[in-house]
């Protein structure tokens, strides 16, 4: 078996331990591996290994990726921040988006999502802990743009997306994803996604409700990012 092949099988196994403890049926938790930074053989590895949904943070390595590896049914998920010139590709080669944080950014994926696609999985991205040098809408702006996002016609919103400020402390890392589940919570909206959870934290992110764990690391090892084209 490959490391690669290994580490799934490690990373599954934690996410079922996670989701047993909470009381959660593990079925509810999925697995997005974070290729950021890998080449498209690690992607392949995963594949053969069992994974579907993979990451990425940077468009035209993303593309590249998606042009060699054209021959496999893999879901991308888009997951890094957004800048408007980048829209019309996310909207043509992305599954998922995981980094929607302001109405213009939906707006024009809406608008440039073909038709002859599904609608654009879309989730909010929250800056829950505040953090100045983050990407995220504020919590109190997350109502309002989630009633606007969800009445845009190719797009369909899930739910939300945090990438909580790094801490090894378990009260602190299960309280910023208890916020996160708990803005979903009060929308009155059908939302079925919570995106959070990385390596070091996906414990407590499946505790709080997490839907996808983004897991890159624990699957790939360290990343390389002189490699990064």
């Amino acid at each position: 078996m490959s490391t690669i092949a290994t580490n799934i099988a490690k990373v599954g196994a934690r996410i079922r331990e996670a989701a047993q403890t909470a009381g959660r049926d593990p079925s509810t938790v999925s697995l997005l591996a974070v290729s950021k930074t890998q080449p498209a053989s690690a992607v392949r590895e995963a594949f053969e290994a069992g994974q579907r949904d993979f990451g990425e943070n940077y468009l035209q390595e993303a593309l590249d990726k998606q042009t060699a590896l054209a021959d496999l049914p893999l879901t991308w998920h888009f997951i890094g921040p957004i800048q408007s010139n980048k829209t019309r590709p996310i909207a043509e080669h992305f599954d998922w988006v995981h980094s929607v944080d302001r109405l213009k950014i939906a707006e024009r994926l809406s608008a440039q999502r073909p038709d002859t696609l599904a609608p654009l999985n879309v989730c909010l991205q929250v800056n829950v802990s505040g953090e100045a040098s983050k990407s995220g809408c504020a919590p109190e702006e997350v109502a309002n743009l989630a009633r606007q996002v969800a009445a845009l016609p190719r797009l369909r919103l899930r739910g939300l997306m945090a990438i909580p400020a790094p801490t090894d402390d378990p009260d602190e890392q299960r309280a910023a994803f208890a916020r996160l589940r708990s803005l979903r919570d009060e929308l009155a909206l059908p939302l079925d996604t919570l995106s959070m959870g990385m390596s070091q934290d996906l414990d407590m992110a499946i505790a709080e409700s997490a839907t996808w764990v983004r897991i890159g690391t624990a699957l790939f090892g360290a990343r390389d990012y002189g490699a990064r084209p």
